[in-house]
């Protein structure tokens, strides 16, 4: 059986739930549960803190998981990402009290309050600079406000926590995270795994793509696949009346209403949108 770690809890639970569902995999239906077995497809799901995943990983207890971008570099541990999974992103940055810094040199010397003391010692390591990290299990926003340190490093959304504290951000951000697919250096579990991220794979381009197909004239097939290069390569196929060509391919669906204009300007028709979503349910 593949033992595969997900968030028990938190902002990443949800959705992880609901892309193993939509891969095929029976998740559980309700919260308590902490093991769920799924025989028909060789996976045990154990529901565990988003935090402890990457350690669990690393040590070889389960074979993967699903956890943050920031939770496994904070973690230290043998775990390695496998593939990006396109949900619960957050941007991970400095911020201190306007005019008191500006820059990452600033913090030299000052406080730094984190619940990723990994990931901040990791990165000021690499940039140089010697500050004194301290490490808080929430609440970093009020570090400041209550003395305990100059600077804190967080995770940052909106913004709006911060504001409320008088504080903002400053500097390039440290790290870019999203929720990802993890797994062990040297697991015996390379081919199911493989077959869990395909299948992942799946559900990510369902969500970010969609199906167009549309007859072209045949003299203007390269400038049609520029416009729709698809993932890999457009599929252009011969028609009956030589002088057209049929070409299917995939494009994000975020930009389809666009990309349906210019192939309309350039003469094409027939144009279909198959949403890749709807056909795996």
């Amino acid at each position: 059986m593949l033992r595969i770690a997900v968030p028990n809890k938190g902002s990443l639970s949800d959705a992880a739930g609901d892309m193993l569902r939509e891969s095929g995999y029976r998740t559980r239906r309700d919260a308590k549960e902490l093991v769920v077995t799924d025989e028909a497809n060789g996976v045990e799901l154990f529901y565990l803190r988003p935090r402890d995943i990457a350690v669990y990983v690393g040590s070889g207890t389960v074979d993967c998981g699903i956890t943050g971008r920031d939770l496994l570099l904070d973690s230290g541990s043998a775990a390695s990402e496998v593939m990006a999974l396109g949900f619960g992103q957050s941007t991970f940055r400095y911020a201190g009290r306007p005019g008191s810094v500006a820059a990452l040199a600033d913090i030299a010397g000052r406080r730094v309050a984190t619940s990723y003391q990994g990931l901040v010692e990791k990165h000021l390591a690499e940039h140089g600079v010697q500050a004194e990290v301290v490490r808080l299990d929430g609440a970093v926003e009020t570090a400041i406000t209550l003395g305990v340190a100059d600077v804190i490093a967080d995770v940052v959304e909106t913004g709006g926590t911060l504001r409320s504290q008088g504080l903002e951000v400053f500097g390039d951000p440290i790290l870019r995270s999203e929720a990802v697919l993890i797994r062990r250096e040297g697991s015996d579990q390379v081919a199911a795994i493989e077959v869990l991220r395909r299948r992942l794979l799946g559900v990510v381009t369902a969500r970010h793509y969609v199906m167009l197909d549309y007859d072209v004239p045949a003299t203007l097939v390269d400038e049609a696949c520029a416009i729709t290069p698809g993932l890999e390569s457009p599929t252009v196929s011969s028609l009956q009346n030589p002088e057209w060509k049929a070409v299917r391919a995939m494009v994000p669906r975020s930009g389809t209403n666009q990309v349906m204009d210019r192939l309309y300007e350039m003469g094409a028709r027939a144009i279909l949108v198959t949403d890749i979503a709807a056909c795996r349910l």
